[in-house]
């Protein structure tokens, strides 16, 4: 590398980019692939036989990408390096009935995904993101990015506790958004979707569609030291980590001991269970074949896993100001602190005292400060792919992020300059 710290705030400006053109973890994914393709990587498929031949390589499937680059040289046995993360976001998902509505208004019928705070969701303007499946069994990637829907809030008139006694909302009754006027029209959100796609409406048999916040991301405060945007849970990782692995692809073949590789799972938000997601089959799959590839054996693989090591990357908490009381008394990270470690002696994170070792180590050799994170004893942990990882592949797992606040809301908040510590961060450890 040039220097110690190959990113800077230019990696910031483009974040806020690649969050506005990612609604969904679809495009979150298609955005990834562009990005490695400029970098020199090509797209292989999971149903074509593999060769192990040098140079980047990716696999998209569905909301999930494994990316990774194989060096000059590379031994059968040679260990993994992987920066993990996931695309999906707490939100509202558009139902198999959409149509719905009462008294005049046209409505879509949503359910929530994942822990998403729902009151974030209220009287912001709403635009449509995922995919629809044709009928000749491809996919079609859609983005109404302009103000189409709106969950509205009633009006403090007719709810004079919602100021003192908080806020009440009924997931299934309270969080449809409207979208017009009218009588209720069976197919007519389909149909518009598909005029917007640029398809027969008859093509269309499947959707995966969900709402998204149409403001874009922006700088923040009086010295645009924070950044304001959506879905940072979990984008920001997945871009810092795309932007890594881009870099260290471009470096000397001979300064790379290990196979560096980015795997971006979806359904992280709800559990992981599935073909896409942590707890499934793909990462492991795509880095056996890879041993098998190039020629390896059981025995190899055994080898190259035995010495692999992933950064599980995600958001995590900055102390908040407003509520210092539930953080840890004596773990308060803070915005544009640097990359937080993050430590669950229960194992929710999946770090121990050696990867802690790991990531001080990449730290260090990037030039980046960092920060350890720790739940008050008194308020429950959240969990990570990290857990999942360590335990499904027998890979040791370290868990990292950003310090975050209003996570899980529509709008999230952080340090300007922690995405790009974080991605120095990950250069050094994927480059070893």
């Amino acid at each position: 590398m040039s220097s110690p710290l190959r990113f800077d705030r230019a990696h910031t400006d483009d974040l806020m980019s690649f969050l506005a053109a990612s609604p969904s973890p679809y495009h979150a994914v298609a955005n990834a692939a562009a990005r490695l393709e400029e970098a020199g990587f090509r797209q292989v498929e999971e149903t074509a036989a593999w060769d192990g031949s040098a140079g980047g390589k990716y696999v998209l499937r569905g909301g999930a990408i494994v990316a990774w680059y194989v060096p000059e040289g590379a031994a059968a046995h040679t260990p993994f390096r992987i920066a993990g993360a996931h695309t999906d976001s707490p939100n509202l998902r558009v139902k198999p009935l959409p149509d719905t509505g009462a008294h005049g208004w046209r409505q879509i019928a949503v359910e929530v995904y994942g822990g998403t705070l729902l009151n974030t969701w209220l009287d912001r303007d709403l635009g449509l993101a995922g995919r629809i499946s044709l009928r000749d069994g491809t996919h079609r990637l859609v983005n109404i990015d302009r103000a189409l829907l709106r969950v509205p809030q009633l009006a403090v008139h007719l709810d004079r506790s919602a100021n003192t006694e908080g806020l009440k909302l009924d997931r299934q009754k309270h969080m449809q958004p409207i979208w017009g006027l009218g009588d209720v029209e069976e197919g007519d959100l389909i149909r518009f979707v598909a005029e917007e796609a640029g398809v027969d409406a008859d093509e269309v048999t499947g959707w995966d569609l969900m709402p998204h916040a149409i403001e874009p991301p922006s700088y923040l405060g009086r010295d645009r030291e924070l950044v304001a945007g959506p879905r940072m849970d979990n984008l920001l990782s997945v871009h810092a980590a795309t932007a890594a692995l881009a870099a260290v692809a471009g470096q000397d073949d001979a300064d790379i001991p290990y196979i560096p590789v980015l795997a971006a799972f979806d359904h992280e938000e709800n559990g992981s269970q599935s073909d896409t997601g942590a707890d499934g089959p793909l990462l492991g799959s795509v880095l056996e074949r890879s041993v098998f590839a190039r020629g390896g054996t059981y025995e190899d693989r055994a080898r190259a896993f035995a010495g692999t090591v992933c950064l599980s990357s995600d958001t995590g908490h900055a102390v908040h100001p407003n509520y210092a009381e539930r953080h840890d008394p004596t773990h308060h990270p803070v915005a544009n602190g640097g990359p937080i470690l993050k430590v669950n002696v229960n194992m929710r994170y999946a770090t121990d005292g050696s990867g802690r070792a790991v990531f001080a180590a990449a730290c260090e050799k990037a030039g980046v400060p960092w920060q350890s994170f720790v739940s008050n004893n008194a308020m429950p942990c959240g969990t990570t792919i990290g857990p999942i990882t360590a335990a499904r592949h027998g890979i040791q797992t370290v868990d990292i992020g950003v310090a975050i606040l209003s996570m899980h809301s529509a709008r999230e908040l952080c340090g300007a300059d922690d995405p790009y510590l974080l991605a120095n961060a990950l250069v050094a450890f994927l480059a070893g």
